[in-house]
């Protein structure tokens, strides 16, 4: 017989990524979990997970089981607040890229809250391959992500496109220019956004110029490396959304790369993409039409 712990024991290894993090997202000890999953493999007669180290792949039957998973835990929680009476939303739950500024995220979410008050919403960060994860294994019904990217996996719906500018203090000697080269960086002190997805880019074209900088900062946390460019700490080059009191955003001489950012659904979200949720549609109005160059 198989319970209905047991499948958010399996629902929590899947979208956590390994036994540890599920039993603390569960809020059990890792041991209870791992034999709540080892009852829902006998019951099932065969392994879901395979383990390598720190790290877990679901098996053919894992993968089987994955979308009745989530349909039964879906039902359960309907149930539950049908029979409590509840007058909760609709829930959504989109991915966001972590190098989106959080300030443009708070404003789809007061957005969505105006469209739609009783809406409820979860957001999960990551990267753009940990998002595209997250589609696929239905994680999240949408991701806020990287578009364009040359995948046909997935439904896209490209919102805004935007290059990349420099990020230094108001009183850097490039603050006032509209552009500059290179060459002129140096001998600045630079910071890493260990994150971005135009790192290797990044790097290649300094590199390519000569300039080998001094890195005083690395970090994953965007907002953090704007306060620490605007306290003078050092410079670097950010997608041409982020903006921040006491830095300038000069463009880098001969720098083109630009990203888009967009929707991405599942193959089988046709009916989300065409009536949309309220986050959704304040995601349109908030990024829709824009080029930021």
């Amino acid at each position: 017989m198989i319970e209905r712990y047991q499948l958010r024991y399996f629902l929590a290894v899947v979208d956590q990524g390994n036994f540890s993090r599920a039993a603390a997202h569960c809020n059990v000890a890792q041991p209870t979990l791992s034999v709540g999953v080892a009852k829902l493999e006998r019951a099932l007669g065969g392994p879901l997970f395979l383990r390598s180290g720190h790290r877990v792949e679901l098996t053919q039957a894992g993968s089987r089981l994955l979308a009745h998973a989530r349909r039964i835990e879906g039902e359960f929680n309907l149930a539950q607040q049908a029979m409590a009476g509840a007058s909760l939303g609709a829930l959504t739950r989109m991915g966001v890229l972590k190098s989106l500024p959080g300030a443009i995220i708070a404003r789809i979410a007061r957005e969505a809250r105006g469209i739609d008050p009783a809406a409820r919403l979860e957001l999960v960060e990551g990267t753009e391959r940990e998002l595209l994860g997250h589609v696929a294994r239905g994680r999240v019904d949408c991701a806020l992500t990287l578009v364009e990217r040359g995948s046909d996996r997935f439904l896209e719906e490209p919102l805004r496109r935007e290059g990349y500018a420099l990020a230094v203090p108001v009183d850097h000697p490039a603050a006032a220019q509209a552009s500059v080269a290179a060459e002129a960086l140096n001998e600045d002190v630079m910071i890493v956004r260990r994150h971005c997805e135009a790192l290797s880019e990044t790097s290649r074209f300094f590199t390519e110029r000569g300039v080998r900088p001094h890195f005083a900062y690395r970090s994953v946390n965007d907002e953090r490396v704007m306060q620490m460019v605007a306290a003078g700490v050092g410079i670097t080059l950010m997608p041409q959304c982020y903006q921040a009191v006491d830095v300038a955003r000069p463009k880098l001489a001969g720098f083109d790369l630009q990203r888009t950012i967009g929707l991405v659904y599942a193959a089988t979200a046709e009916a989300m993409a065409a009536t949309p949720p309220a986050m959704v549609t304040a995601a349109r109005a908030v990024l829709g039409g824009g080029d930021t160059r």
